[in-house]
């Protein structure tokens, strides 16, 4: 094998609450990670040696500071594996709080595994994918994970969701730094921990009870955001909720033509898309 096609998928936030500053300059967080099948395509080709990155963007640049090539150098680091050319077609949108950068380094990895037969256990990996990226190790597995500490400790959620997601998304660039950084000056702390496990039932998530803590400082600075989540929840959404520290806004709909109705108010203005939940084999 010397070529590997991979979807290198994207995910939302069902609820985020931020807790106490961490001496390595992260953030504690509680929040329930779900994947969904909106996707960037990445195809990794052997080659002698070095990386050659090209891709549809032109805010990627063929350095460490592009978590693709980062992926590939940890592995180089860690191994001596040769060359690889990726080729990225990006559809996801940067600050959007979907997870783009992280997804495509997971990928990588997990491809480059595959093409150079990789001998490595999963912890390993996953510390590999943390030491890019808070959220990488949740790309490794997908699915749907609750994520604690920075987002990296990691437990399985055996509870198939089976919405639909409508996602609108502005072209606001928010960024993770500011944001949490915004947080700080405005917030206090929670200082309830809350376990979002209890919200979740044999046969449905509870979503009323799942907040997402940044909104209460990015929604006064960007109204837009406020005004399409109110517009969701009019038009059908169960559930209406910003996706991390970003600009997309989601709704979960119980049904796709309902999801597609409410999609046809959007789409004029923004950026959109129906999506769906990543099943795990």
């Amino acid at each position: 094998m010397d070529r590997v096609l991979l979807k290198s998928f994207s995910k939302v936030n069902i609820g985020l609450k931020v807790f106490n500053k961490r001496a390595d300059g992260y953030h504690n967080i509680h929040t329930i990670f779900q994947e969904i099948d909106f996707y960037d395509n990445i195809i990794l080709k052997k080659r002698n040696s070095g990386c050659s990155f090209t891709s549809n963007v032109d805010w990627l640049s063929n350095n460490e500071s592009n978590l693709c090539v980062k992926a590939w150098q940890c592995l180089v680091d860690r191994f001596g594996i040769a060359g690889i050319n990726i080729e990225l077609q990006k559809n996801i949108p940067p600050g959007s709080g979907l997870g783009g950068g992280s997804s495509n380094a997971a990928c990588i990895l997990k491809g480059l595994i595959q093409l150079y037969n990789l001998n490595i256990s999963l912890n390993d990996l996953l510390k590999i994918g943390s030491s890019i990226g808070a959220d990488v190790p949740f790309f490794i597995n997908g699915g749907c994970q609750i994520g604690s500490g920075i987002g990296d400790q990691l437990v399985k959620v055996d509870h198939k969701i089976k919405n639909t997601f409508l996602l609108v998304m502005p072209e606001i660039h928010i960024g993770t730094k500011t944001t949490f950084k915004n947080f700080k000056k405005i917030l206090d702390y929670n200082k309830e921990k809350v376990n979002f496990a209890d919200f979740i039932k044999k046969d449905k998530f509870l979503f009323k009870f799942f907040e997402n803590d940044f909104e209460t400082i990015i929604v006064p600075a960007y109204p837009e955001i406020g005004q399409i989540k109110k517009k969701l929840l009019n038009h059908g959404a169960v559930f209406s909720s910003l996706s991390g520290t970003g600009s997309t806004v989601y709704g979960v709909f119980d049904d796709e033509a309902k999801a597609i109705s409410a999609e046809s108010l959007f789409k004029v203005d923004y950026k959109t898309c129906i999506a769906h939940p990543v099943k795990i084999v």
